[in-house]
């Protein structure tokens, strides 16, 4: 499973704005700037969130948007669900039967009680989870879920490493070589 960039992007500039403070007024131009999209992009994200009633448009000389309501209101689940819809939806089967008219597992199916449990942890999950949560730097986000989601697995990801997902106790050899800017095949 992933993100579409419609989701990423979206979160990152409504987050933008909650670092902004919630009457805080930005611009397209200024969140294009921020996170190096297009304003016609940005745009199209703002509409969607404004649909949503997560933000709101302000007119006039000084205008641009805003959030609707305070970042501590709004769930990372209630942006990702405007920009993207649910994980799962229940009308799947009914979208995609294949060949014939009803789906041939529509009576029985484990595939969908699966679908649908994950659904609703990702829902429980993300619904906890609100703006104000995000900012914060990637090691006390970390902090966040473990603390809010104890099963999560003990690794964590490393600013430093681009992203790369590392033990948090472990750090082999090959791994720093490649930190200090050594290609693969040097290390």
């Amino acid at each position: 499973m992933k993100f579409s960039a419609l989701e990423e992007y979206g979160l990152r500039c409504i987050l933008q704005m909650a670092k902004q403070g919630s009457d805080e007024v930005t611009t397209i131009q200024d969140l294009a700037e921020k996170e190096a999209i297009t304003p016609a992009y940005v745009a199209k994200l703002m509409r969607i969130l404004r649909k949503a009633k997560l933000v709101q448009s302000i007119r006039g000389q000084q205008g641009g948007y805003q959030l609707a309501r305070a970042a501590d209101q709004i769930t990372i689940y209630q942006v990702l669900i405007a920009l993207g819809g649910p994980l799962y939806s229940g009308d799947y089967c009914h979208q995609y039967p294949g060949v014939v008219h009803v789906c041939v597992r529509s009576v029985d199916c484990s595939i969908r009680s699966l679908w649908e449990g994950v659904n609703h942890l990702f829902a429980q999950a993300l619904s906890n989870c609100k703006l104000t949560d995000l900012l914060v730097g990637e090691i006390k986000m970390n902090q966040w879920i473990k603390t809010n989601w104890p099963e999560t697995p003990k690794e964590i990801s490393d600013p430093s490493r681009n992203n790369r997902v590392i033990h948090s106790s472990t750090r082999t050899r090959s791994s720093s070589k490649m930190h200090s800017g050594l290609s693969k095949d040097q290390a």
